[in-house]
């Protein structure tokens, strides 16, 4: 008679038979680990909402973690509790919540930008330009497949984006020449991994079923691919993935250290600088709303701050 799986195996198999996304399982896994250790390995079925109120206090009170880091840990207990051992518990309550602190988001100035852009070099580079240009996230910027650049429209459909879902955003005209000569290489890398036998990309939700042939076609082709094939932990099928995300934020780091900027700026940064940039040049603010994936407006209200007319069109008296 063969045992049953390990608690933490079992919130593996749920996690991938819902889909969520690798990152989403190491972090569950994560929060659930440290969840069983602080309670001295007590399996979780023994303790209730009281147990996960104790713990997430102890992250506000003890390890002062930030009110999203305890809201993320918040949800692995509970995704364990109803949808792994299927146990109704209520939302814990007596819970010393984290701070959320109201920081302003930094923001580039266009000649910063520019300077940032011109230390770095080659597919980071344009990597770096499509985050600014087409204000996406660091992720979306990675996961984008062939299919969704659209040079005729002038526009990339951003696919599974935060909340899971799917936007439209701009494509710059000034990066047109680039992304072809980039596709280009990625259709030839591909090409060679079709004749080594390879050539079969990651699908997500169950296409590679419902669409056989899928996987193959250059369209769902990572247009940043990784730059050599390996072992799918999850398939166990050797692929060629994305590229890491660590290289462009480090390449941005340097970049931004070789240029004696003091602000501390990263890869999100150029998103904040598009939706900033755009409502200087008069753009609507629900226009900027659409293109950056918001679904509360108050979101990208905070992009006014740096706006010389402020948030209502008040200049200051002093000014006048």
């Amino acid at each position: 008679m063969t045992s049953p799986p390990r608690l933490l195996d079992q919130v593996r198999n749920v996690l991938r038979s819902k889909h969520y996304s690798r990152r989403t399982e190491d972090s569950y896994i994560d929060w659930i680990a440290r969840y069983v250790r602080f309670h001295r390995l007590r399996h979780p079925r023994e303790l209730g909402p009281d147990a996960v109120g104790a713990f997430l206090t102890y992250l506000a009170v003890e390890l002062q973690v930030a009110a999203s880091t305890q809201n993320q840990a918040r949800s692995a207990l509970l995704f364990l509790y109803r949808d792994v051992l299927h146990i109704a518990i209520d939302e814990p309550g007596n819970v010393i919540s984290a701070k959320t602190p109201h920081r302003l988001p930094t923001v580039l100035t266009r000649d910063e930008v520019r300077a940032v852009l011109n230390h770095m070099a080659g597919v980071h580079r344009l990597m770096a330009q499509l985050l600014y240009g087409s204000g996406l996230r660091l992720m979306e910027c990675i996961r984008l497949r062939v299919k969704d650049i659209d040079f005729t429209q002038r526009q990339v459909t951003v696919r599974d984006g935060k909340g899971m879902r799917d936007r439209l955003t701009m494509l710059p005209d000034s990066l047109h020449d680039a992304l072809r000569e980039q596709l280009f290489l990625v259709q030839h890398t591909h090409a060679d991994d079709l004749r080594r036998g390879y050539g079969a990309v990651y699908l997500p939700f169950a296409l590679a079923r419902k669409y056989p042939n899928a996987e193959r076609e250059f369209g769902w082709q990572y247009v940043f691919p990784a730059d050599r094939i390996s072992l799918d932990p999850r398939s166990e099928l050797f692929r060629r993935h994305h590229r890491d995300e660590r290289g462009l934020q480090g390449a941005v780091r340097e970049a931004v250290r070789a240029t004696g900027i003091t602000k501390p700026a990263s890869c999100h940064t150029f998103r904040h600088s598009f939706a900033t940039h755009l409502l200087e040049n008069g753009y609507d603010i629900r226009t900027v709303q659409e293109l950056l994936g918001h679904r509360d407006l108050k979101t990208t209200m905070i992009y006014t701050h740096v706006l010389n007319r402020g948030g209502q069109g008040v200049r200051s008296p002093l000014d006048g």
